[in-house]
Parts: structure tokens; sequence; C-alpha cells
């Protein structure tokens, strides 16, 4: 077959469902390898036992697509063989950038400030002159409307409640004694063994 026409960038497979007796015996290890040997010798193997998977690296694309082609979903020890490409990831570093100076503070704050940091002064509260006018204009049981009620949206109105009632049951509740907490008896216990 002919692979001219085709742009393989793949030089990897990846096994799939294979026998669990290919990770632990020898013999049979061999004939698996000796399965993509003949499509190219210099053919490499990593086996991952807790995948249940092996890859297979080729010293050429084409010499993997056509491994690829000629044993894809054939038989070996009683199972068919999966073959995939496997695709590499090629992301420039292979570690991680730490992440950047204004989102570290975020994660944990340092020890000390970097050079230059100054704290952010805490915002003034907002205060609303008119309201506590307002309020402080109430007497007890008087209502103030805040907003008035339009078609779309309802009034918001202030009632203030009478301190007088409030008071006296606060002091009802002083001068009532608390109630005295009864412990529980014990039950009477009798060992179901002697000593």
């Amino acid at each position: 077959m002919h692979f001219r026409n085709f742009d393989y960038i793949f030089g990897s497979l990846i096994s799939c469902a294979v026998d669990s007796s290919v990770f632990s015996q020898p013999e049979t290890r061999t004939r698996f390898e000796a399965l993509f040997r003949t499509y190219d010798k210099d053919v490499t193997f990593q086996y991952f036992k807790s995948f249940k998977r092996i890859r297979i690296n080729f010293s050429s694309p084409l010499s993997a697509a056509d491994a690829k082609i000629r044993l894809h979903k054939t038989e070996f020890l009683g199972k068919e063989l999966k073959l995939y490409f496997a695709q590499t990831l090629h992301i420039g570093n292979p570690h991680l950038a730490p992440p950047d100076p204004e989102k570290q503070f975020l994660i944990s704050p340092p020890a000390s400030p970097p050079v230059g940091w100054k704290q952010a002064d805490d915002a003034t509260p907002v205060i609303n002159y008119d309201l506590l006018y307002a309020i402080s204009k109430l007497g007890p049981g008087e209502k103030y409307e805040l907003h008035a009620a339009t078609d779309s949206t309802p009034s918001v109105v202030v009632h203030v409640c009478d301190s007088d009632e409030e008071e006296e049951e606060e002091e009802d509740a002083a001068k009532k004694p608390k109630p005295k907490i009864i412990q529980t008896r014990r039950p009477d216990y009798a060992p179901s063994y002697q000593s």
C-alpha cells in the first residue's frame, strides 16, 4: 500500500484491550512484540499495566500507519486488538508556569510583601443622611415612606415600633427566675455476669 498521499504526523500507537498475560508472561510479550517488529525493527514498547494499555513507538510515522492499518481489529490471544494513534500535545515548556503575580496573593499571601506594594485604603462607608434624618424625625407608631410605589415596583415604608413595650417585656423577662434543671436519675444497673 502506498502512503505518499497521506500525511501521518504520529509515530506511536496505543494498543487497548490487551490480554493481561502480556504484562506478566515474557513469552506472550515476545509474541506481541513480534507482531510489530515486522513493520519496524527499531520499535520500542511501553507497558502500562494499570491502564491495560501498551504504547508502541515506531521510528517513522509511515511504519506506524502501516501497522495500524494491517493489525487494527485483528485477533491476538482470543481478544480483538484495538490500535489508535497516540496524540502528543506540545505546550512548549514541560513545566507549569507559575500564576501571574497578582493572582499569587489570592492563593496565599507571602510572608513579606514585594517591593513597591502598598496597602489599599478601605473605602469610606456610604451614609444616607436623608434616611437618617427621616428616621430621627419619626416617633413611635409612625410610618415613613422611603420609596413611592410605581406601576412596576412596590412602595417601601418604614414603621417605627413602640420602644416602651419592648422595654417592659425585657424587664419582665429579667425579673422571672430561671427554671431549675432537674438532673435525670441514673437507671438501676445490674451486671449480667458475676466476677
